[in-house]
């Protein structure tokens, strides 16, 4: 096919592996570059035979990509990469932190605009897939409640700022429902929950040989928009235990919307997801934005965008097959 759409991955971690495998599935696109701040750039030891480049020579590829999907934690590189990068080229990425969203779309806009770039922020399940659902939910069953629940499995995001917490050689993070909780509203009740009572953390650490576990465990539990609000276990092991037990990120979650119509008819709606790897699946979900952010730059639209501003059919390759799945 010609003129592919140039793909680029910013991060190296999970989800830029993810990216990397699941971008040859899409036959309109192509592997451009890898993006990195490691050195050596040979230690990332990629499958794909593209360049690697620095992160600071980024502005030397303006106008060799086509969209740079963002692959860093939301917790310290996407607030202070994103804006950059959507300086350069269009931008697609996976920030997490909901309470921040808004601010942090504000500032990648800023960015974007004034270089005429397309950003879709905050893609991913959730937020991505499951923000539409919420929406759908209440759209179609407003007179009702709905509730998020996530795991049990693997969270990248908060995985990444245990990673980041200085001293922690290594990581993973469980988010885990608490049952009850879904058992209420399956059997019809409507409660009102704080995070504490629909959700528990339990992070695996590895810490740095003479490293202040307290001092790391105290971190972890206090930390704002990731911990804070939860009952969070911290169990340290080895490196050998962490590879052994914890190498698979699997995950999930569910969104449950309970509402009524007429005469106090009791509607149910509700969404699922059962991930064997949560970095794969969510990096198939932004090569499809990635492709809308694409079109949505050959329009000449700019700015920065949500899930909420793409039409769906804009994800397909082929929009006129996509059409009969109506």
């Amino acid at each position: 096919m010609k003129n592919k759409i140039k793909i680029a991955i910013c991060g190296y971690g999970n989800l830029g592996k993810g990216v990397e495998s699941e971008v040859s599935k899409n036959p309109d696109m192509e592997l451009a570059a890898v993006f990195t701040r490691r050195r050596p750039l040979a230690s990332l030891a990629l499958k794909s035979d593209v360049p690697v480049v620095h992160f600071d020579d980024a502005s030397l590829w303006k106008g060799k990509i086509d969209v740079m999907i963002m692959c860093g934690g939301s917790a310290r590189d996407l607030p202070l990469q994103t804006p950059v990068m959507a300086s350069l080229f269009n931008t697609v990425d996976s920030f997490d932190t909901h309470a921040k969203i808004p601010q942090y779309k504000a500032s990648v806009d800023a960015a974007a605009r004034e270089s005429n770039n397309v950003s879709i922020v905050s893609v991913g399940w959730d937020p991505g897939l499951f923000s539409i659902m919420r929406l759908y939910m209440g759209a179609v069953l407003p007179d009702g409640k709905t509730y998020t629940f996530w795991g049990k499995g693997v969270s990248q995001g908060h995985s990444d700022a245990v990673r980041k917490i200085d001293g922690v050689k290594d990581a993973v993070q469980y988010t885990i429902p608490i049952s009850s909780a879904t058992d209420r509203i399956r059997s019809g009740e409507t409660p009102e929950f704080t995070a504490r009572e629909k959700h528990e953390r339990l992070c695996y650490v590895v810490a740095d040989d003479n490293a202040d576990k307290n001092r790391i465990e105290n971190e972890i539990k206090n930390m704002p928009d990731y911990f804070a609000d939860y009952n969070t276990a911290v169990e340290f092991i080895s490196e050998d235990e962490l590879k052994k037990n914890h190498s698979r990120l699997c995950h999930g979650g569910n969104v449950i919307h309970m509402g009524t119509t007429g005469d106090d008819n009791k509607q149910a709606m509700e969404f699922s997801l059962k991930l064997d790897s949560n970095p794969e699946f969510t990096a198939s979900i932004l090569i499809k934005y990635a492709r809308a952010a694409y079109k949505l730059s050959k329009k000449n639209e700019c700015g920065a965008k949500t899930v909420f501003d793409i039409p769906p059919i804009m994800l397909c390759f082929d929009e006129d097959e996509a059409v009969k799945m109506i």
